[in-house]
């Protein structure tokens, strides 16, 4: 049959010939997966094997096995595949397709990669971890030890031009079109905001069926929307339509169910993203497409990752639409409309920039490479990449210098995410079966308790766990997790008798929870971060925690699975990392200083004692930090002294400065050594700061500002009264009577001041900043309007030659 990628392979096996390497750009439907390993060994480009990566298990084997039936062979013989925990191939095979983590094993364990001569890899648009590493190392590879190794990189929604620079500005081939057109129909008006996916997709499907034939291919983000759909669809399909879901955590045989054709009827398949690349699903005609996709997304600050639910993107449309035009026209639906196209994303995120980096991180340390010494497509990005090396130094996989240590190359060797394979590693065969059922989904349907032990049980005995605990676990999951508990325990060293609780701490010392007070459930971790639990759940009450699975949420996570752990468990395990720590801090919610010693796992206090004879300094620098967060406490003669200081510092800058924000950035130069004996929010309340701010000035200082800015003014009688600078301008305040003689208006540091006189019965009369004028213009109103209220006190004519005087003239 010919495919649409048949007119590009002689300029493809022209560019390799030539270049030794391409970027291939081929629709959805085009025939690449199939025809290029084919072409390239018909061609004899390479006496060597032809690795084609494949992103999913279940691609590798259909194109394995689409490739063999070609030849007219089984899988194994010409043409062989290899994934996690199946391998079909012998010695005559010469194509052999794999799963992506697979190349980066036989890299590490050969890097000349021995009896090699091509690698494929293909749906590169994906961008997944294990193909951008790959392909960094394989370019490494070609450029210092094998000139020879043929590289392809192939995609459908590619974006090329970054690639084929990437490749040493790799020859770009082109297929045009795709086998069959497909035609497009959107909503004629946007979904209401709060329209749920499952059933808005049955309406779309249900449409779909009544006016298309053939078979049909639904798009949905994961497993629980596709269980949903099908089951609002199974009473709405019209008779001879089947069901068949598809997606990644299902058994191959089930896989292969619903790529297989039907015999009768109309084959309705629900799918995952899994049915994007490179499978040819038979029989279909029709794509409903429900616009979005399940990524997952690693939050470095918390070390958790979750998936979440987005829009597809430009790319990913484009993908899935080709699915309805492989084997004949097609029809596209899409559970949006034509204007909300314009929105979507051009092309998916690459997994470097939001996956956890643990596993890239030991990666590359095996290599012996930072990620700038290796070509990425997009390189890692460095905060998440540098708690990746904090968890692997956590686990002794890496050393203080971030280099691969013995037991790092020991965890590099099993197919875990680190965390798993070191405790596979540390707790023995025993953890394998724990091993597996972290690293897989949740066994127990929604609802379950999240203690691990339960999964535990249903491991051991399905169908007694079903009897006495009322819940049917999934059985698919159960039976695959068994599977690869045995495959790992062969890998594993000799069991060490510990425990479920120690074995799952092993791989997460940092999620080992301590229960805050309070009803509540939550705990703190022991990595810095908080967790919450349902108050029903079996765990609610207990002390101490072990969490493997949360929502992801960065503030207070939900906890998906957990389990009790003991104090001595904990110790047991890591008394090396349990020590005491003397703790003086400030508490702002008890707004006073608090002295206490803990004993600390991580950031989790297993003990917790009042510290009664805390050393004086320690508290001191601790209230200093009370200080800034209740702000300075300003006593009025400090105040005024702060004032004084302020308005001299016109004439000389030498002065330090007084305001809030100075004094509270210097505090720790000024105040601290006055703290002593303070600890709390009422003690700073009375505090004056006067000696400490005073103790700031030089004697010199000091004398200086008592010239320029006294702290008293002399009145004409003799008397000194205190001078108010709080206001915008220095002043006082005193009798009118006792200014007769004043015949100039007194002045501080050159400022006028400003003088409030005031009645015999102490009630302001004027306020003035120039005593001379008031004498000769307002005064002679003032002295008509008080003779008649105070006759017995003196109001002189010409006040300049008046003595001062504070005394009334005697009765009578």
């Amino acid at each position: 049959m010919h495919l649409p990628i048949d007119a590009a392979l002689p300029d493809l096996i022209a560019a390799l010939r030539a270049r030794g390497r391409a970027v291939l750009q081929a629709p959805p439907g085009a025939g690449k997966t199939t025809r290029v390993p084919l072409a390239i060994l018909d061609a004899g480009l390479t006496p060597g094997r032809i690795l084609m990566l494949e992103p999913r298990r279940l691609a590798a084997r259909a194109a394995a096995e689409r490739m063999a039936e070609t030849l007219g062979e089984s899988a194994g013989q010409t043409v062989g595949y290899r994934v996690r925990g199946e391998a079909k191939t012998s010695k005559a095979t010469r194509i052999e397709v794999v799963t992506e983590g697979i190349l980066t094993r036989m890299i590490q364990s050969d890097p000349e990669l021995s009896g090699v001569g091509a690698v494929l890899f293909d749906e590169f648009h994906e961008r997944s971890l294990n193909a951008d590493l790959g392909l960094a190392l394989c370019l490494e590879i070609a450029g210092a030890l094998r000139e020879d190794l043929i590289l392809v990189a192939m995609s459908a929604t590619l974006d090329a031009g970054p690639v084929a620079a990437l490749m040493e500005d790799a020859p770009l081939v082109t297929s045009e079109g795709r086998a069959f057109p497909v035609g497009t129909r959107w909503l004629d008006r946007p979904l209401p905001p709060r329209t749920r996916l499952p059933e808005a997709t049955a309406d779309l499907v249900a449409q779909a069926v009544s006016e298309t034939e053939g078979g049909v291919l639904v798009f949905l983000p994961g497993e629980g929307e596709i269980r949903r759909t099908e089951a609002l669809l199974s009473s709405r399909l019209p008779g001879g339509c089947q069901l068949r879901p598809l997606f990644g955590a299902m058994d191959f045989a089930a896989q292969r169910a619903a790529i297989a054709p039907v015999q009768q009827g109309r084959k309705v398949v629900l799918a995952t993203s899994i049915a994007e690349t490179s499978l040819t699903i038979e029989d279909i005609r029709v794509v409903v497409d429900a616009g979005r996709a399940r990524r997952l997304r690693f939050d470095p600050g918390s070390g958790m990752a979750r998936l979440v639910t987005e829009r597809v993107t430009r790319a990913e449309a484009t993908q899935r639409a080709g699915r309805a035009g492989r084997v004949a026209e097609g029809t596209c639906y899409r559970l949006w409309t034509r204007g909300e196209e314009g929105a979507l994303a051009p092309y998916p995120p690459a997994e470097i920039e939001a996956a956890d980096l643990a596993g890239l991180a030991l990666e590359l340390a095996l290599w012996g490479a930072a990620p700038g010494d290796l070509p990425f497509l997009t390189p890692p990005p460095e905060g998440a990449f540098a708690e990746a090396q904090a968890l692997l130094r956590m686990l002794g996989a890496l050393d203080a210098q971030n280099l691969i240590t013995a037991h790092g190359r020991e965890v590099a060797a099993l197919p875990l995410h680190p965390r798993l394979a070191h405790m596979l590693i540390r707790a023995g065969r025993d953890a394998a079966r724990m091993a597996a059922l972290i690293a897989d989904r949740d066994p127990l349907p929604r609802g379950a308790s999240v203690d691990l032990t339960l999964r535990a049980e249903a491991l051991a005995d399905p169908r007694r766990f079903s009897r006495e605990r009322g819940i049917d676990p999934n059985a698919g999951a159960l039976h695959r997790i068994r599977d690869e508990g045995k495959r790992l325990a062969r890998a594993a060293p000799a069991p060490k008798g510990l425990s479920l609780a120690e074995q799952v701490a092993l791989a997460y010392p940092d999620r080992i929870g301590l229960r805050r007070p309070g009803d509540a459930p939550r705990w703190q971790l022991s990595g810095g971060k908080g967790v919450k639990l349902e108050p029903g759940d079996a765990l609610a009450g207990a002390r101490l925690i072990v969490v493997t699975d949360t929502d992801g949420d960065p503030r207070e996570a939900a906890i998906r699975q957990a389990v009790q752990i003991g104090e001595s468990e904990v110790r047991g395990l890591f008394a090396e990392q349990i020590a005491w720590v003397d703790h003086v801090v400030w508490s702002r919610r008890h707004r006073r200083v608090e002295a206490r010693q803990r004993e600390m796992f991580g950031a989790i206090a297993l003990q917790d004692r009042l510290w009664r004879d805390a050393p004086e300094a320690a508290v001191a620098r601790a209230m200093l930090e009370g200080v800034r967060d209740l702000g300075l406490s300003w006593s009025e003669p400090a105040r005024l002294f702060a004032a004084r200081v302020t308005l001299a510092r016109a004439e000389d800058p030498d002065l330090p400065e007084m305001t809030d924000a100075a004094l509270l950035e210097s505090a720790e130069d000024w105040l601290l050594p006055y703290l002593s004996g303070l600890r709390d929010a009422e003690g700073w309340k009375r505090f004056d700061m006067l000696d400490a701010l005073r103790a700031r000035l030089t004697w010199d200082q000091m004398q200086a500002i008592d010239r320029a800015v006294p702290a008293k003014f002399t009145t004409p009688l003799g008397r000194q009264i205190a001078i108010d600078y709080s206001g915008e301008a220095p002043g006082i305040t005193l009798r009118l009577q006792e200014m007769f003689g004043q015949t100039t208006h007194p002045k501080v540091a050159g400022t006028p001041l400003r003088v409030t006189l005031l009645s015999p019965a102490g009630r302001p009369v004027q306020v003035t900043m120039d005593i001379p004028g008031f004498w000769a213009s307002s005064y002679a109103d003032v002295r008509k309007d008080m003779r008649g209220r105070y006759p017995r006190h003196p109001w002189p004519e010409d006040p300049t030659q008046a003595d001062p005087t504070l005394r009334a003239k005697p009765r009578g």
